[in-house]
């Protein structure tokens, strides 16, 4: 995804100087800044409105920092006590040609190429480049043993077809497979984005042509024809589309407060507060949370427990609220839910065993309750150990796969994780009772393989959000599309007051 920076305006108390911006981006957290970019300079101006554009690309998984640096050829004087300024960033993502074009083609009277049989026909198909070379952009199923082949409709993103010029040239070049990779040409034919668009009439059916057979040959017509069957197009929208349209990420953490995780007050507790840094459950909390609780506009978030035996009586727990309060288990910020995680750790005792599916259910009644595509539900469990309900687990997330939520799974300390790679459904989507996961929404990473050797907890933090948050736009657009559900259109941009926009945005 890119976002394009199109404008800054800045608004200054007094003083005609002139104006430049420079931007830097972060190398890596903590790592340092890299100059990016600079406007122009603008003079004589209390607003000046930068024109030039910084296109940047955009990263959900990351935290991306941008600097800013206001450069100016002459001191700026300020009256003390008083604002000397404003610069509001306006970024947007670049918009042009997101639609997604499916076709389906077949072809008539192919050249044998066989000695034994007919041919084996496949496509494939090029995007011309501006300095007139071609790019490979999508190559059809091989058909077997055919001169007449229907190969199955196939979607491509417009903007890899033809670059969003609707007439630029596409070559299709069309082969017969052979097993040994050395594929016969059969001919080739081209067209654009432009005529294909008209869909099935007689301007979308090609002759295949031989150039080097319709030398040789003065009788040579063609080496058979391709005829499109179909066409149609449809808008691909993007996870900062919903965004934009107001869509909200509910976060929920749950933390396991098993026996396993050892005695809390032992330094060689996975839960023990030290003084001086974070311990691995509250470092994965930070490093998911920072990131996620961006795109949840009041900042609150459920936090639970499980795997602990609760005061006053002793009962054993797989839902409980790490703040003490059943009614509203809502903490403030992710410095709220540390704060709540480290006064229960004081007031419960931890136990066992280890299950998820109360859990995962939990967060599962909210999303069912919410599914117009306004509110998108992630939960994030942190673990040291052995799923003791497997089977429960596995039906919870067949269940949930079919809601607007993802899990994500941190695995911390030095358990074998083999059941969690599972359920992360990668290689092998999830099934309960035989019945598959409509959708891949868990994500599994084990902390260790984090941690920075030389130390650095900031590196391992961005490091881990980096993966675990990576499929998440993925499992959020599978969800909306598999609904049909399409993105609010984005408010207005924000105008300060007695400010008008007289740029024109592209």
């Amino acid at each position: 995804m890119l976002f394009e920076f199109l404008c800054f305006y800045l608004f200054c108390c007094w003083g005609i100087v002139k104006h430049s911006l420079v931007l830097f981006t972060e190398v890596q957290s903590g790592w340092g800044w890299l100059a990016f970019g600079r406007t122009e300079v603008i003079d004589n101006t209390l607003n000046p409105d930068f024109v030039r554009k910084y296109i940047l690309d955009y990263f959900f998984e990351e935290k991306q920092n941008l600097r800013f640096d206001f450069r100016l050829e002459k001191p700026l004087g300020g009256i003390p006590g008083k604002k000397c300024g404003t610069i509001i960033l306006s970024a947007e993502e670049l918009s042009n040609c997101r639609d997604s074009a499916t076709m389906q083609f077949c072809a008539n009277k192919l050249d044998k190429k066989d000695f034994f049989g007919k041919s084996d026909p496949f496509m494939v198909f090029y995007r011309s480049n501006e300095d007139g070379t071609f790019t490979i952009c999508h190559k059809t199923e091989v058909v077997k043993n055919t001169l007449n082949p229907v190969w199955q409709p196939f979607a491509i993103p417009v903007r890899a077809l033809c670059n969003g010029d609707y007439d630029r040239t596409i070559k299709v070049e069309v082969y017969d497979w052979d097993r040994d990779g050395s594929h016969d040409f059969i001919g080739d034919f081209t067209t654009s984005y432009r005529e294909l668009a008209r869909g099935q009439s007689q301007f979308n059916v090609y002759e295949v042509i031989n150039t080097k057979k319709k030398m040789k040959k003065k009788k040579y017509v063609n080496s058979g024809t391709v005829t499109l069957l179909s066409f149609s197009v449809e808008s691909e929208f993007t996870f900062l589309d919903y965004i934009k349209g107001g869509t909200q990420i509910n976060f929920t953490v749950a933390i396991d407060f098993t026996a396993s995780n050892g005695n809390p007050s032992q330094s060689t507790s996975l839960h023990y507060m030290n003084p001086y840094q974070l311990n691995a459950y509250a470092m994965a909390l930070k490093a998911v949370g920072e990131i996620i609780q961006d795109y949840d506009s009041d900042k609150m978030f459920p936090a639970l427990g499980f795997g602990a035996k609760l005061p006053p009586d002793g009962r054993v727990s797989h839902e409980f609220p790490l703040n003490g309060n059943m009614e509203n288990p809502y903490c403030n910020g992710i410095e709220g839910i540390l704060e709540a995680y480290h006064q229960s750790l004081k007031t419960v005792q931890l136990y066992g065993p280890t299950n998820f599916a109360p859990i995962v259910n939990h967060v599962a009644r909210y999303a069912a309750a919410v599914q117009d595509g306004s509110q998108y539900f992630v939960l994030l469990i942190i673990t040291d150990g052995v799923i003791s309900d497997m089977a429960q687990t596995k039906e919870a997330i067949v269940n949930a796969a079919k809601l607007p939520m993802s899990i994500i799974i941190v695995g911390v300390g030095q358990a074998e994780f083999d059941a969690m790679v599972e359920l992360d459904g990668d290689d092998i989507r999830i099934s309960s009772r035989g019945k598959l996961a409509e959708r891949d929404i868990v994500q599994f990473v084990p902390f260790r393989d984090y941690m920075d050797r030389t130390g650095n907890h900031v590196l391992s933090m961005a490091r881990l959000a980096k993966d675990v948050l990576a499929e998440i736009p993925d499992q959020f657009i599978s969800y909306m599309k598999s609904r049909g559900i399409k993105p609010n259109p984005a408010p207005p941009p924000y105008t300060p007051p007695g400010h008008t926009h007289h740029h024109t945005q592209i």
